[in-house]
């Protein structure tokens, strides 16, 4: 009994060393590719959580400083967040609030600056679609028609689309283009809801133009 055990374990431990001559190396170099990824996925966590706690102080600074509409202060700020933490959400965010805060204190070339930053290296493309809208505006007001426009070209999120619409429209009735202007509002109308408080100003601007908004099929929520 005790020699039919000692060959079956014998037997055992042979299959066991055939198996790993053949599959020993395959298993361990997945062993150190998963416990490394694992090493390496925590490593950037920390190293994510480190640099959001540290750009969140900047923010802080930057929101003060717009605050107190010291132009100089909001503009170090975000220079300090966009070169330092720039893949940050708080850089990103804080490109609008930085070019809020500098337009107001009258510095429209910079505004314009922390806007186009944030329109082409923003990596929400809620935050894009913000920046872009407000350059639109910018160039609107300072005549640029063309440069309006352009801001506007591209895709665009869902939910953008009607506020995209509605500077269209804006664009061409700087342009005295009445009957494409009617076009873009009414588009803009159509896709907002009811509950949209924005949706009344389109309002205006359609009757403005002889338009019945009753009239205006609405596909918005």
């Amino acid at each position: 009994m005790a020699n039919a055990l000692d060959l079956e374990e014998q037997e055992q431990l042979d299959q066991l060393k055939h198996f790993w001559n053949r599959w020993g190396n395959f298993i361990t170099w997945a062993a150190i590719v998963i416990f490394g990824s694992i090493a390496a996925w925590n490593a950037w966590t920390y190293w994510q959580a480190k640099q959001a706690a540290a750009a969140s102080v900047i923010y802080d600074e930057l929101e003060r400083s717009v605050t107190g509409r010291d132009a100089q202060r909001t503009e170090k700020a975000f220079n300090d967040l966009k070169n330092q933490y720039g893949s940050t959400a708080y850089a990103q965010q804080g490109a609008l609030l930085a070019a809020k805060g500098l337009f107001a204190s009258g510095s429209a070339d910079k505004a314009k600056q922390a806007l186009e930053w944030a329109a082409g290296q923003s990596t929400d493309p809620g935050l894009q679609a913000l920046a872009r809208l407000r350059l639109s505006a910018l160039a609107l007001e300072q005549k640029d028609t063309d440069a309006a426009a352009k801001w506007l070209d591209g895709a665009v999120p869902k939910e953008f689309e009607a506020l995209f619409a509605d500077r269209k429209g804006d664009i061409h009735m700087a342009k005295d283009q009445k009957a494409e202007a009617r076009q873009a509002y009414q588009r803009a109308y159509s896709l907002m809801g009811e509950d949209v408080e924005y949706r009344r100003l389109v309002e205006v601007k359609l009757n403005a133009l002889g338009v019945d908004v009753s009239g205006v099929s609405t596909t918005g929520k």
